[in-house]
C-alpha cells in the first residue's frame, strides 16, 4: 500500500515517549495528533507531504530484518532512479538518502510468518517544519553525526527534483507491484 497523509499526525517508535520525541507543547498547541506503532526506528511525521509505504509480506522462514529493508529499499530506489532521482544511496539501517541526507525511514515488524515493513518518503515537507514537531532523536544513525532535522533531512524537491507526488505514487506502486 503506498499511500498520502491526509493531515499531519506524529507516530512515536515502539521504545519512543512523547515528552522525549516530541515538542509536545507546540504539537498540542497546533492540534497535531501523536500516535504510537509497534515497530521500532525512531518517532517520524507524517504529512500530505510525505508518502507513506507499508509492504506485508508473508514467509514460512523469517530472514534477517536487514534482509527485507535491502529488497524493499532496492526497489524504492529503482523507482525514484526511473523519475530522474540521482545520487540515492542506503545509509545506516534502512534510510535511503539524496547524498548525505536523508529522504525515507523505515522500520519493519516481524511475527510468526508474517514481515510489515513501512517508510515515510520525503516528498516536499521541509527539514524546519518536522524540527518543530520532533526533537533530536535518542538513537541516531552513525552518518548523521549530531546534525540537526535542519541539516540532516532533505526532501525531493528541495533536492531539486519536482516531481509530482502522483507521479511518485504511480512509479512506486508499479515497482513494488511488479517485484514482490
Amino acid at each position: 500500500m503506498v499511500w498520502q497523509p491526509e493531515e499531519t499526525v506524529i507516530v512515536l517508535g515502539q521504545s519512543n515517549q512523547a515528552d522525549t520525541a516530541v515538542n509536545t507543547d507546540i504539537s498540542e498547541a497546533d492540534g497535531v495528533m501523536i500516535f504510537k506503532r509497534p515497530t521500532g526506528g525512531q518517532t517520524v511525521i507524517l504529512t500530505p507531504r510525505t508518502i507513506v509505504i507499508s509492504v506485508r509480506l508473508l514467509s514460512e522462514k523469517l530472514d534477517n530484518p536487514q534482509v527485507y529493508f535491502k529488497r524493499i529499499n532496492k526497489l524504492i530506489i529503482m523507482a525514484l532512479a526511473n523519475l530522474g532521482v540521482s545520487d540515492l544511496n542506503e545509509k545506516g539501517i534502512s534510510d535511503i538518502t539524496i547524498g548525505e541526507k536523508k529522504i525515507l525511514g523505515s522500520s519493519i515488524y516481524r511475527k510468526r510468518n508474517m514481515v510489515f515493513y513501512h517508510a515515510v518518503l520525503n516528498i516536499s515537507e521541509t527539514p524546519e517544519f518536522i524540527g518543530r514537531y520532533l526533537k533530536h532523536p535518542s538513537k541516531e544513525p552513525d552518518y548523521r553525526i549530531g546534525r540537526k532535522h535542519e541539516d540532516f533531512v532533505t526532501s525531493i524537491h528541495l533536492s531539486g527534483y519536482p516531481i509530482e507526488a502522483d507521479k511518485i505514487l504511480e512509479e512506486l506502486r508499479r515497482i513494488l507491484g511488479e517485484n514482490l
